[in-house]
């Protein structure tokens, strides 16, 4: 097994190090401050988003509760990693206990899984609106947007828990983490026994199962959301016009999700690329998205982005 330093299995309280970027002396500070630049980002962003939805109640509706939760799944991968980054490329320690290193893997894909999750529901929910638009508050009522995004969150958690299942009693015998953070894999590549069958099986039946089906219902979603507003459209053109721009986010917002995790599955297959280029290609799914979601549904939202020019402009007002 790779990074295996002993046969003899570790003994609480175990601390594994993670190899991180190889950052050359003096270079930390700098890219210290970039990480810092990326999550404040990541913060004012995501948090502009929730807090604005949360305070404007014309914006109670289920698209805008749904961005909510889609804000909170990019707080929860940033989070996940950045602070931890940060620490580690100031101080260059790179050190975490067992537990730490548990609850990080935990999110790392729990953040993955959610995100499809909650797209989906959010794919469902504009399939909804826009095919059905006179049946739409009798269909998308309070108690089932609740519980839409309740089952998004559950079956994420889940499953990440039953993969996690695998290995909680599986002797480590090394310490080593070629990662900048903590994975499930990782972690199972430091046992002293390999990896049992039905782990395997169950984290590959579990990507596919999860990715194949979280694509046809986006896909089947939205193809049947174009073919409705283009007939309608004939008639209306303002039809199409509302249903792109309403659907465009969550479009967008997928495919760069899915480019993003493209990115690190690809750059694994290029042996000829360096280690830090290879660590910053795994560590861009969790920056990227959280970034640019929020300026992608503050650009696109009309409704969004006039209740946010009006409490800004609100505050600013009583300031002065």
């Amino acid at each position: 097994m790779e990074n295996q330093t002993s046969v003899i299995p570790l003994k609480q309280p175990i601390v594994f190090e993670l190899q991180g970027f190889d950052v050359q002396p003096g270079n930390g500070p700098f890219l210290f401050l970039l990480a810092l630049l990326a999550y404040i980002a990541v913060l004012l962003g995501n948090g502009v988003v929730i807090c604005v939805i949360m305070t404007d109640k014309n914006l109670h509706r289920p698209m805008f509760v749904m961005i909510c939760h889609l804000m909170v799944c990019d707080l929860l991968g940033a989070t996940m990693l950045l602070p931890r980054l940060m620490m580690d490329l100031l101080t260059g320690l790179k050190k975490i206990a067992y537990i730490p290193a548990i609850v990080q893997a935990f999110c790392a894909h729990t953040y993955g899984a959610a995100m499809l999750t909650v797209l989906a529901v959010m794919a469902y929910d504009r399939y909804v609106a826009v095919c059905e638009p006179l049946r739409y508050h009798s269909i998308m009522t309070s108690a089932r947007l609740h519980s839409c995004c309740a089952v998004a969150w559950i079956v994420a958690l889940l499953l990440i828990a039953v993969l996690f299942s695998f290995h909680m009693n599986v002797p480590l015998c090394g310490h080593i983490i070629p990662l900048t953070y903590c994975s499930n894999r990782g972690i199972l590549n430091l046992a002293c026994i390999p990896t049992p069958d039905r782990s395997i099986i169950f984290r590959l039946a579990m990507t596919w199962t999860l990715s194949t089906v979280t694509f046809i219902l986006i896909a089947f979603s939205y193809i049947r959301i174009l073919s409705v507003s283009f007939k309608q459209g004939r008639t209306n053109s303002s039809i199409r016009s509302k249903a792109f721009q309403t659907c465009a986010p969550h479009i967008v917002v997928y495919v760069l999700f899915q480019i993003a995790s493209l990115i690190v599955i690809v750059s694994y297959r290029f042996p000829s690329l360096s280690q830090n280029i290879k660590k910053f290609f795994s560590i861009l799914i969790f920056i990227f998205p959280p970034i640019i979601n929020p300026i992608i549904y503050g650009l696109v939202s009309k409704d969004l982005r006039v209740s946010f020019i009006k409490h800004f402009s609100n505050r600013v007002r009583n300031k002065t």
